[in-house]
């Protein structure tokens, strides 16, 4: 199995940027696909990026695009999420996460999340 780690978050003031970064073990990275997922208080949890094992095609929500970008170094078995130009409505906890790939699998492994929290 594979754990998840991110790191990265912090306070941040509006118009700022953080690098998040979730480092995996137990497995290569190459063997999943990975997204970003976030969690505002008293909110649904909500993907914010996905990526394919191999980095070909990536999904973000419409919320941020144009600001976060997600990535991958499958060599260093890490994946990222470059927020730029937060907003204090990003202010969340992100969790990464990975699942096989494979059609119509879901998202089986998490990370403990960050929390990341941007002032106005």
């Amino acid at each position: 199995q594979v754990q998840l780690v991110e790191s990265g978050g912090g306070l941040v003031q509006a118009g700022g940027s953080l690098r998040l970064s979730c480092a995996a073990s137990g497995r290569s990275l190459s063997m999943y696909d990975m997204g970003w997922f976030r969690q505002a208080p008293g909110k649904e949890r909500a993907l914010v990026a996905s990526i394919l094992w191999n980095g070909g095609v990536t999904n973000t929500a419409d919320s941020v695009k144009g600001r976060f970008t997600i990535s991958r170094d499958n060599a260093k078995n890490t994946v990222y999420l470059q927020m730029n130009s937060l907003k204090p409505e990003d202010t969340a906890i992100y969790y990464c996460a990975a699942k096989v790939r494979l059609p119509g699998e879901a998202y089986n492994w998490w990370g403990q999340g960050t929390q990341v929290t941007v002032s106005s």
